[in-house]
């Protein structure tokens, strides 16, 4: 049995999500692949857009059937995407290990001299946790071969691409191809009951930083102290947060302002 059941890569689509959610809905088994040069309504947590010129991003959406998986432990899945892409990118990159930070809930950054920098964003949605046929569709944008001279000017500031960290132009397949290499091992162990709790823990950048909350009735700034490996809820001091409970995160320090 091959890892992906189902994989197909597209020029232009209004949104890989919504293809893969239409393939699970159609009866595709997991775990299936749909990658595109371009999005034309691409999309972020709280229906923000997601928006990268064609060929400067990889951009691809996985579908899962996990009734291998507990409920609460769907999240999971977005953290070990997010696990093997930063690996995949150092690796193909040959970047140092532990250059690509996970930004608490759901994003991709680097640090250097200027502050964070926003690498990529993901997007978990879900349909029928606990039923018989639960569906997780993980979506993933990475900036990749994106020159900064075409950043827009609104987001210059806040993000970055492989291409800048790196200093060349990079090849999206090489990427890709290392990514799902590490994706099918992560799956592996965690239909086994696995996760790399460790290593997730290890990633985040928001650990020890005053972050400001966003909620849908107002905010709140707080030291987080770290990540909870069984509920993927932020901790601070005594209590933790779990993602739906917030509509954004934003580390305060001065150089981590944008992010």
């Amino acid at each position: 049995m091959t890892f992906l059941a189902r994989r197909e890569r597209f020029e232009r689509v209004d949104s890989t999500n919504d293809v893969v959610r239409g393939w699970l809905a159609d009866g595709t088994p997991e775990v299936c692949l749909a990658v595109a040069g371009e999005q034309t309504a691409g999309r972020g947590r709280d229906g923000r857009s997601w928006v990268a010129p064609p060929g400067g991003a990889l951009l691809l959406s996985l579908g899962f059937r996990p009734t291998w998986l507990e409920p609460g432990a769907a999240w999971r899945l977005a953290a070990i995407a997010a696990l093997a892409m930063a690996e995949a990118a150092e690796a193909s990159l040959r970047l140092d290990a532990g250059v690509v930070r996970l930004k608490w809930p759901n994003d991709l950054v680097v640090e250097g001299s200027d502050g964070l920098r926003k690498l990529a964003g993901l997007l978990g949605e879900t349909d029928g946790l606990g039923s018989p046929d639960p569906r997780v569709v993980v979506g993933l944008g990475i900036n990749a071969d994106w020159p900064a001279d075409a950043f827009p000017s609104v987001l210059a500031g806040s993000m970055t691409s492989l291409r800048e960290v790196v200093g060349r132009a990079v090849d999206d397949d090489a990427i890709l191809a290392e990514f799902i290499e590490r994706l099918e091992a992560r799956t592996t162990d965690l239909r086994e009951g696995r996760f790399d709790a460790e290593g997730w823990i290890d990633r985040q950048v928001t650990t020890g930083r005053t972050v400001r909350l966003e909620r849908p009735d107002g905010a709140e700034t707080v030291l987080a102290t770290g990540v909870h490996p069984a509920t993927g809820a932020l901790i601070i001091g005594d209590r933790s947060v779990l993602v739906g409970e917030i509509t954004h995160v934003r580390l305060s320090d001065p150089l981590a302002e944008a992010v």
